[in-house]
């Protein structure tokens, strides 16, 4: 009894994924992916909804009991509800027809964050719109009302796990104003895509930095900026920089010291994590460009076939960011 019971759900699954790849497909050769969708008649798919679904089945029973009792009372009523039927989903169609989605822009996070996508909703011919859901299939909702302005920009959060492009899926705009009696939606397929870091390992140290000054600081080496002090004399030690007045004084001759300080610039290698993984190393790479971004000291990158040079700055940690969270992927342009 249970093996047939599992191989009637495994037929059922099997079913319903062909009949999802079938739909998917029809949908995709239907709206294609694109920057900006303009909805129309193409675009739009409308049915009754719950409440529209009972609806109908009382206008049938209403129509029954109107033939059966030849009541001409019941005749205008099913039939002036059946107006307002008709009239309903021409509204319902209208209040999404003529709508412009346009994909703005994508914000990169961390795995386990929510990124934001932005999206801009634009009517055309002056027409109001109202109580407009837009929705990701893993985002929050947001409902949008067109009356007072032409276009609206919208926020849709979505939770990120993987590094590289993560691309949502697509958006869900639907409606079903003004008497929730049919619904209207469409889905479309936003080309916009959110860049995913990886996610940040901590490390104690990083190997191969030397320790003999603190992380970041500057190594003190000899130079002519500041007077450091004295020491004993040398074969070969410049003659003007001797301390002549304590010698004079009966003291040993010594020099004086001067000091520079040279700047200390940060390579993370890919070398320098070896014997892990890919993603363990990329995850302690990234750690250390946040620190390094946020004590705001110059590093550079290198990993096989890359190379940045050391900077600070944001554009410069978004670069280096990009490139780990890219590092062995085909698809580097969204």
């Amino acid at each position: 009894m249970d093996s047939v019971q599992n191989s009637v759900e495994r037929h059922g699954n099997s079913v319903r994924k062909w009949v999802r790849s079938r739909f998917g497909k029809w949908v995709n050769r239907r709206i294609p992916p694109a920057r900006e969708v303009t909805l129309d008649q193409r675009r739009i798919f409308i049915f009754p909804s719950r409440a529209g679904f009972f609806f109908g089945c009382s206008l049938l029973v209403m129509l029954i009991a109107a033939i059966n009792f030849e009541n001409n009372l019941s005749y205008a009523l099913t039939f002036l509800l059946a107006t307002l039927f008709v009239v309903a989903t021409l509204h319902t169609y209208a209040n999404l027809s003529g709508l412009t989605i346009r994909a703005v822009r994508a914000q990169a996070a961390f795995p386990g964050q929510q990124s934001e996508f932005l999206v801009m909703v634009e009517r055309s011919k002056q027409r109001d719109h109202y109580a407009l859901y837009l929705k990701w299939p893993t985002s929050s909702e947001a409902m949008v009302n067109l009356v007072d302005a032409d276009s609206v920009k919208v926020q849709l959060h979505m939770p990120v796990d993987k590094r590289g492009w993560f691309h949502p899926g697509r958006l869900l705009v639907e409606s079903t104003y003004p008497l929730g009696l049919l619904r209207c939606w469409t889905w479309i397929d936003l080309d916009l895509y959110a860049l995913v870091y990886p996610r940040p390992l901590s490390s104690a140290e990083l190997p191969g930095l030397a320790t003999d000054t603190p992380d970041g600081a500057a190594a003190m080496v000899v130079g002519n900026d500041d007077f450091y002090g004295f020491r004993d004399y040398r074969k070969g030690d410049s003659l003007r920089q001797a301390h002549w007045k304590g010698f004079a004084k009966g003291q040993a001759l010594q020099t004086k010291q001067y000091t520079a300080y040279a700047d200390r610039s940060v390579w993370l290698d890919w070398e320098l994590f070896a014997g892990m993984g890919v993603e363990q190393r990329l995850s302690h790479l990234c750690y250390w460009v946040l620190a390094f971004d946020e004590r705001r000291e110059e590093y550079g990158l290198r990993l096989p076939g890359v190379t940045i040079a050391p900077a600070v700055g944001e554009k410069h940690r978004e670069q280096v960011l990009k490139e780990l969270a890219l590092f062995g992927m085909g698809d580097r342009n969204r």
